[in-house]
């Protein structure tokens, strides 16, 4: 982060209170990472109270600490007393993207955003340095972390942005202020927080109300509401450049991994690359470097026992299109063992959900899947889909999941996807499990 003076701070986050003159060279939420200079945010969380450590900051050398109430205890003019905590941290990352000179692209979607931003940050270092959101900083907390840890030498900043809720992307890129804005597709993800699948559109369409004057929007013309992203985008004067099926010549590519979901992430980033005005012929040559991440579609060869299995760990998202996607990627793949599922619950998607795990349950039983295992109650309106001939099992959760994999059922050249909702049914942790078992016998 650029220095700041706490005079220009106050100004930065509207405040009008006398602190000490001091200069501030980084913000941090955790106090047990404070050091001499820093400022502090208190953030109030689910588990904890920044207000809680604020005094410990100062302890450990914060020159100031942000807070929503004065602390007691320390002295008035070391802290900056806000309204929303959080809303003024992200002021402050506003303010240290308003000092970077690259170009900025923000990105949002309700899939494959992580995946995405990876991809554009690998195929932008053909052109320059690049800073990107580590990690999942795409929320409230998370981009203006980011934006206050810019890479202030770098020539591209890429930066997610995610949403639950109306109008959080609409703040967040009021701090980032991006050159270019990208929305990777819409689905119904969050749904139950919504009124209608218009609305999820409307959320995700936000992204352009924050561009810079004269920027430029990215979108999957193939999405859900693809017309209505288009037109926020030109009220709000954006230049429109599409990606999608359709060819439209960007450059040709090859990929390692299969499914269309990676397709589309590949047309996405070409399309950004030559909406900056860039020769895409040297990122689309070495896209087939770029690989699935962990959670996210990786592919690993496991060994156990005597024999091996490809596993596909898509254990990250459960969202229904892209568990749709993966089974018809599963599906697609040609392999000398069995094809097994493994789903957990989708969550999130309030009244559709029965109807939703059922779309799931009649995919699979028209695809060559040879055996699929449903994992949470919701999944037994999947597995009632399945046609006799199709091998199914039901879990109550995970737990016992991965002694079943590897002592019951598994055999030699088999292929297994693990999909499910991240933080609902925890399958991450069944791929995790299975992982450490191949380790053991490599």
């Amino acid at each position: 982060m650029q220095k700041i003076s706490s005079a220009e701070l106050a100004r930065v986050i509207g405040t009008a209170q006398r602190v000490i003159d001091t200069e501030i060279v980084r913000v941090v939420t955790d106090s047990r990472q404070v050091r001499k200079g820093d400022l502090f945010v208190a953030i109030r969380g689910e588990k904890f109270d920044g207000h809680q450590f604020a005094a410990k900051a100062i302890e450990q050398g914060a020159g100031l600490v942000m807070v929503e109430e004065a602390v007691a205890g320390i002295p008035a003019e070391r802290q900056l007393v806000v309204e929303n905590c959080l809303h003024a941290y992200g002021l402050i990352g506003q303010w240290n993207r308003k000092q970077f000179n690259g170009t900025v692209i923000g990105l949002t979607g309700s899939a494959g955003k992580t995946t995405t931003k990876e991809e554009l940050k690998f195929a932008l270092s053909n052109y320059g340095k690049v800073y990107a959101t580590t990690g999942n900083h795409n929320n409230q907390v998370g981009v203006p972390f980011t934006l206050c840890n810019m890479d202030m030498s770098a020539d591209f900043a890429v930066i997610e942005m995610g949403m639950s809720a109306k109008g959080e992307i609409a703040e967040l890129v009021s701090f980032v202020q991006p050159d270019l804005a990208v929305v990777t597709n819409v689905y119904p993800m969050h749904i139950e927080f919504f009124p209608n699948f218009e609305g999820i559109a409307e959320a995700k369409a936000e992204i352009f109300s924050g561009l810079k004057k004269g920027g430029t929007a990215v979108i999957n013309e193939d999405t859900n509401f693809a017309d209505l992203l288009e037109r926020r985008a030109k009220e709000n004067g954006a230049r429109v450049v599409k990606f999608g099926r359709q060819d439209h010549s960007a450059a040709p590519f090859s990929l390692s991994t299969e499914g269309e979901h990676f397709l589309y992430n590949a047309w996405c980033v070409l399309a950004v690359v030559e909406a900056l005005g860039l020769d895409p012929a040297a990122a689309a040559a070495r896209l087939h470097e770029f690989g699935a991440l962990d959670g996210r579609g990786k592919i690993h060869q496991v060994h156990f026992g005597s024999g091996c299995f490809r596993l596909i760990d898509e254990s990250y998202s459960g969202q229904p299109e892209a568990m749709l996607m993966a089974i018809a990627t599963l599906d697609k793949m040609n392999n000398a063992g069995r094809k097994i599922a493994v789903l957990g619950k989708m969550a999130e998607l309030g009244d559709t959900s029965q109807a939703r795990h059922i779309e799931v349950g009649k995919a699979l039983a028209e695809s060559s899947v040879d055996v699929v295992i449903g994992v949470c109650p919701e999944m037994k309106d999947m597995l009632a889909q399945l046609p006799a001939g199709k091998e199914k099992y039901y879990f109550e959760n995970k737990d016992g999941l991965d002694d079943f994999l590897l002592n019951k059922l598994l055999q030699n050249n088999d292929i297994v996807l693990i999909k499910g909702s991240h933080y609902s049914t925890r399958l991450f942790e069944v791929a995790e499990s299975l992982l450490k078992q191949g380790e053991k016998h490599a």
